[in-house]
């Protein structure tokens, strides 16, 4: 029975550098990990990856074939992901007693009402994979009342469209007293207090 964690996230939010850290530190425990880069424009990737969309469909092929633009280009790169399925599921299969990461793309449309993405982790559950989902959100959010309700709605949406056991995360969480000062203290924030609490900060954000 195969485990795995579903990153994803806004563009940004270091859903890639978390696969990165999340590989050494579950390889210092000693267990077998394998990164599952499904992103076709991460072209720049920090980690060694073990399986690569790439390997499947080039972004920029798709781009210069069919006059798509990038998020255009992305969607349709998902799409065909959905319909070659099979693919993505013969090569997982070559690992053995592997912990899987799977590092998504971060258009946020792809996990709040398009369909591909929930199909291929449906697809992945039909085979026995049990999988978490692992939503990064960057924390200088919080410091704009209007952006991190947005966040939490967004966050919300994925959850009900995802439909896995569900962790948010707050990252760059080391750089968050740089980007401005919070309104209430941190727990706040992680804890989704009472949002009635913020309509007064709302009123005086210009």
């Amino acid at each position: 029975m195969p485990f795995g964690q579903i990153v994803v996230g806004p563009p940004g939010s270091g859903k890639t550098t978390y696969c990165r850290g999340m590989k050494e530190f579950l390889a210092s425990l000693g267990r077998k990990v394998a990164v599952v880069n499904l992103d076709p424009a991460n072209e720049s990737l920090p980690y060694e990856p073990d399986i690569d969309i790439n390997e499947l469909i080039n972004l920029e092929d798709v781009m210069a074939r069919l006059k798509l633009g990038p998020n255009g280009a992305l969607m349709y790169c998902m799409e065909f992901l959905q319909e070659n399925v099979s693919w993505l599921s013969d090569r997982l299969a070559e690992f053995k007693d592997t912990y899987f990461l799977f590092d998504f793309p971060g258009q946020v449309e792809l996990y709040t009402h398009h369909a591909s993405v929930s199909f291929i982790l449906e697809d992945l559950q039909k085979r026995d994979y049990q999988l978490v989902a692992v939503h990064l959100v960057d924390a200088h959010y919080c410091t704009d009342p209007g952006k991190f309700i947005a966040v939490v709605l967004t966050s919300l949406n994925t959850m009900l469209q995802l439909a896995l056991p569900h962790i948010n995360v707050l990252s760059k969480i080391d750089l968050i007293e740089k980007m401005g000062k919070l309104a209430f203290g941190l727990e706040y924030y992680t804890e989704v207090m009472d949002l009635s609490y913020l309509l007064d900060h709302l009123r005086n954000d210009p």
